[in-house]
């Protein structure tokens, strides 16, 4: 199984803090069936930056540490990049990585609203050739509102990763409900853990794919594993076309 969103790298952000924190996650990422996993860090979200030759440098020295360990783990290189004005600019030159030298990116909004430029921002990064990966939108308080606008940008070719803890209910059960509406309706195409730790933000990967699978069958879990192997070899992704949620159903008005 591939993890493609984690915080496993040491003393980056608000992650692992130590690498005896990073040996533990580690540990229970291959508990849950983990093989690969990739370590995105935050980057540009107002507290920290984390810039790709640094992320490399970190990966590698992970790896040798799990290596030593004898942890049958592999860590992949990527980066959480929180949504701002310069960001091509800073692709350009070199500061923003991709998931495991693909041309898939991770965008992350803000938790409370999508800012205006987004969709633009998300068309000129489709125009540099990479495809944009809106990390857990299930969680923005505007998309919840506002599911059209998720949809929009979905339409127009971003791909979305709904965290497995949303979906197993550890964030609520309004995001456990819209994060299911959005697997029904083709609006997301990964499903990953968000670890930051063993305790309070673990993987819970196996407890989210045991809901997917009751909910939607066994064909749905292989379509989110299928489409975490392509996404690391750098290949297409399956895609099916969206629909939008009846936003009066989802607010309880139905």
């Amino acid at each position: 199984m591939i993890d493609i969103h984690s915080h496993i790298l040491p003393g980056v952000d608000d992650g692992a803090q130590t690498v005896e924190d990073a040996i533990s996650m580690a540990k229970l990422a291959v508990e849950e069936g983990i093989t690969k996993i990739i370590a995105t860090p935050h980057h540009q979200n107002g507290k920290y930056i984390n810039s790709k030759e640094h992320i490399l440098e970190e990966v590698i020295d992970l790896n040798r540490i799990l290596q030593n360990e004898k942890i049958p783990l592999e860590v992949l290189p990527g980066q959480e990049t929180r949504i701002y004005g310069e960001l091509l600019d800073d692709l350009e030159k070199g500061d923003i990585l991709t998931l495991n030298a693909s041309n898939y990116l991770f965008i992350e909004l803000p938790s409370g609203h999508v800012p205006r430029y987004t969709e633009k921002l998300l068309f000129d990064v489709q125009l540099k050739g990479l495809t944009p990966v809106i990390v857990h939108p299930e969680r923005n308080s505007e998309v919840i509102e506002n599911p059209e606008i998720l949809f929009n940008l979905v339409k127009k070719g971003s791909l979305t990763q709904v965290t497995a803890g949303s979906i197993s209910g550890h964030f609520g059960k309004k995001i456990q409900k819209f994060s299911m509406q959005l697997i029904e309706t083709n609006q997301t195409h990964f499903i990953s853990s968000d670890a930051h730790n063993i305790s309070t933000r673990k993987f819970r990967i196996r407890e989210s794919i045991s809901v997917v699978e009751k909910e939607f069958g066994r064909q749905a879990v292989y379509y989110f594993h299928e489409n975490a192997e392509l996404l690391i070899q750098g290949k297409t992704v399956y895609k099916q076309e969206p629909s939008q949620i009846k936003r009066k159903k989802f607010l309880g008005i139905f």
